[in-house]
């Protein structure tokens, strides 16, 4: 299993809490987040991850000099911000595989990714997301599929009481994606998922599993406490 960890972002609104370090090295209880995200791959038996990097790179590839994961890690460096998609193209040159995995690097989900790629291939999907569903919300958008796992539509932010989000982990088809010949700037959740929609060729994967996304100061301090249960 191939696996694209998208590291490159800038942590704007953590910086209060994390100085002027990249998002996925933010510090979880004297650890980078990155070193959970980490933890989570060797779980899922990944053989082989490609990081691609941004915004201060350096602090990243320093700390990996000192990690030893039990998968071979490559990355790829943006010069300037490429925006998801872009980063997403950028690693895909590393990867061997026609199906690959990518993860956010400021967001730990508990889905079972063998589970995600099986169900991307039996129906032959462009991309396959991971789904979380949540109570109570307004900071992301909802996830819309049929009763076969097709996604029908992608919805705005707004309040819900309860409803599917993006998880940030897709099974992503590399000939389908790169058959749309996007600009190498661009948004992989706006420019592909969601103008491509209609084409019924994305499916989600319903999964339970932890979640959180370190992208705001409140969550970033839960997973203060969270990690010291689930990392004990």
């Amino acid at each position: 299993m191939e696996c694209i960890v998208l590291a490159g972002g800038l942590g704007t609104r953590l910086r209060s809490s994390i100085g002027d370090y990249p998002k996925c090295m933010a510090p979880v209880n004297d650890r980078p987040f990155l070193y959970y995200i980490f933890n989570y791959l060797e779980r899922q038996r990944c053989n082989s991850v490609i990081l691609s990097l941004g915004y201060r790179h350096e602090v990243v590839t320093d700390w990996l000099q000192t990690q030893q994961p039990s998968f071979h890690i490559k990355y790829v460096i943006e010069d300037t911000p490429l925006g998801t998609g872009g980063g997403i193209q950028l690693a895909l040159k590393e990867t061997v595989n026609e199906n690959v995995t990518v993860l956010n690097g400021d967001t730990l989900f508990h889905a079972d990714l063998s589970e995600l790629m099986l169900l991307h291939t039996q129906h032959a999907s462009a991309t396959t997301l991971a789904l979380k569903k949540m109570q109570r919300f307004d900071r992301y958008g909802t996830v819309q599929t049929d009763d076969k796992d097709c996604i029908i539509a992608f919805e705005e932010k707004g309040y819900k009481d309860t409803g599917w989000i993006n998880g940030g982990i897709y099974a992503i088809s590399k000939p389908a994606y790169l058959s749309k010949n996007l600009p190498q700037k661009h948004s992989f959740e706006k420019d592909y998922l969601e103008a491509f929609v209609q084409q019924h060729a994305f499916y989600g994967m319903h999964s339970q599993g932890y979640f959180i996304d370190i992208g705001i100061p409140e969550d970033y301090n839960r997973a203060q406490h969270d990690f010291k249960t689930l990392f004990e």
